[in-house]
């Protein structure tokens, strides 16, 4: 073979291999973009049958003279490869530890969540009169609580059950806070309804139902509220991580993440509480985390417990049911502390040292 030959064969090769780096590339592209889609879906990223396909399709194919197990174990290792792209990817997302190692801290008027001593969220499931806020209210204000929570809007497993006052609901909550020198949350279910609740909340709660209404998310990125994130009653922490990264996605990074259990086979308790989810939560993110203790367990008889595991494991707050009259409550009524529970629990938990003497000292 003269050596002009030879030349040529290796810069043919030399194009061969640019070639085949920027297919690899591209085909890396498209897997990153079907990686995304299917984590807005909440779909499994690794499809063997789909990988079956695709080897299934290449075989027949192969005219050599790489034999067929060659090129299996050559596409097997591609396959491999663009699934570990999808893993680094993941760990680059917004909201991700590896992105920003110090703890973000959500500011809610006087209160800081996030980095510093726990916060109580607490009020009744439901707002369902100005006189029912204005009586927990006082209470609460009274105990140091400074951030007011009450449903508006109630998206309920059955039709008939109480869906809650709307917009009335916001009015009678904010108004309350406002009166009281406090701060509130409600949930929002509709995306059209995101600007209209930035004028009476000063937090949105999307709630367990709606982890995954990406327009909702969206919607609720495109504002400067802060945004507390319930996890679904299914929801992985993974899949918890996405939805917190649609919001962050569109701007708005004020979020604050909430464990408040997940639908398994246990029937002793509403839900079973994840509480290996908060450090999890806390070491793969930057963002604070709450408990919902009322949620979680639906029982008033352990909350003491779960309140101290919670704060225990890092929680950075707690949210508590707290209704005046839970025996008449026209939801959750079971899991509502009436005004005298919650002021034990409250002074449980400052003698054990799990609270401050000064319950919102960050303020």
């Amino acid at each position: 073979m003269s050596k002009e030959r030879f030349e040529e064969l290796r810069s043919q090769l030399d194009e061969v291999n640019l070639e085949i780096l920027e297919v690899l590339n591209r085909r890396a592209e498209l897997v990153s973009e079907i990686g995304l889609l299917k984590s807005g879906k909440g779909t499994e990223r690794f499809d063997p049958i789909r990988e079956k396909e695709m080897l299934d399709k290449l075989i027949p194919a192969n005219k050599g003279p790489f034999p067929d197990d060659t090129i299996r174990h050559l596409f097997k290792q591609i396959f491999q490869a663009s699934l570990g792209l999808l893993e680094e990817e993941k760990k680059s997302l917004l909201i991700s530890r590896k992105n920003q190692s110090q703890d973000t801290i959500v500011q809610v008027g006087p209160l800081a969540i996030g980095g510093g001593d726990p916060v109580i969220i607490s009020g009744p499931c439901s707002v369902e009169s100005a006189g029912q806020m204005e009586a927990v209210a006082s209470h609460l204000k009274n105990e140091g609580i400074m951030l007011l929570r009450g449903g508006a809007y109630k998206p309920r497993t059955s039709p008939y059950d109480f869906q809650g006052l709307g917009k009335e609901g916001l009015k009678i909550l904010s108004e309350t806070a406002k009166r009281h020198g406090m701060v509130c949350v409600s949930e929002i279910v509709a995306p059209e309804d995101v600007e209209m609740a930035c004028e009476y909340l000063d937090v949105i709660q999307i709630g367990a139902r709606n982890m995954q209404n990406f327009e909702l998310l969206k919607a609720a990125g495109s504002v400067r509220k802060p945004i507390l994130l319930k996890r679904g009653l299914s929801a992985t922490i993974e899949e918890l991580l996405y939805a917190a990264e649609y919001i962050a996605s569109r701007g708005n990074d004020q979020i604050i993440l909430c464990e408040r259990g997940i639908r398994t086979y246990e029937k002793a308790t509403r839900n079973t509480l994840d509480i290996s989810a908060v450090p999890i939560l806390k070491q793969e993110s930057h963002l604070p985390v709450v408990v919902d203790i009322a949620h979680s367990t639906g029982r008033k008889d352990i909350i003491l417990p779960i309140a101290k595991a919670a704060i225990a494991v890092g929680a950075d707050g707690l949210i508590v049911e707290t209704h005046n009259e839970p025996a008449v409550a026209l939801s959750d009524a079971k899991q509502q502390l009436d005004l005298p529970q919650f002021s034990t629990l409250m002074n449980q938990l400052r003698q054990s040292g799990f609270l401050k003497d000064a319950v919102q000292a960050n303020s």
